[in-house]
């Protein structure tokens, strides 16, 4: 994860997962076998439009290219925040396109909110 100011802080999924833990962000938003966006524990379908990005994390291993992730937090439209997790490079969470285009569409306002 690139943050100069806090270049110790904050470096791995694990303890970025901990601290938006720590602000009430524990569930997820996955997309299932159908290729359909659900928040977790819940039945509803997402589209693109109906989410925010307001928070992008990269990380990248240091020696293992199979440790790269991003997390991104998320708000539907309804106020509700969680998160989506793929591990990108030769490697995807998500086979396939859809996931890939469904994370093109959903709009990015990026916020400072969770700046660690």
């Amino acid at each position: 994860m690139e943050n100069p100011e806090n270049i110790d802080q904050m470096t791995t999924l694990s303890q970025v997962m901990k601290k938006l833990s720590e602000r009430g962000i524990q569930r997820e938003f996955r997309m299932n076998e159908s290729c359909e966006m659900k928040f977790e524990n819940s039945e509803k379908v997402y589209q693109p439009s109906e989410l925010i990005i307001i928070k992008t994390y990269r990380f990248e291993g240091d020696s293992n290219p199979d440790d790269n992730a991003v997390l991104y937090v998320v708000k539907d439209d309804a106020g509700n925040r969680g998160m989506i997790i793929d591990s990108y490079g030769a490697d995807s969470n998500y086979p396939g396109e859809k996931f890939d285009a469904f994370l093109r569409d959903i709009p990015i306002l990026e916020s400072d909110e969770f700046n660690f």
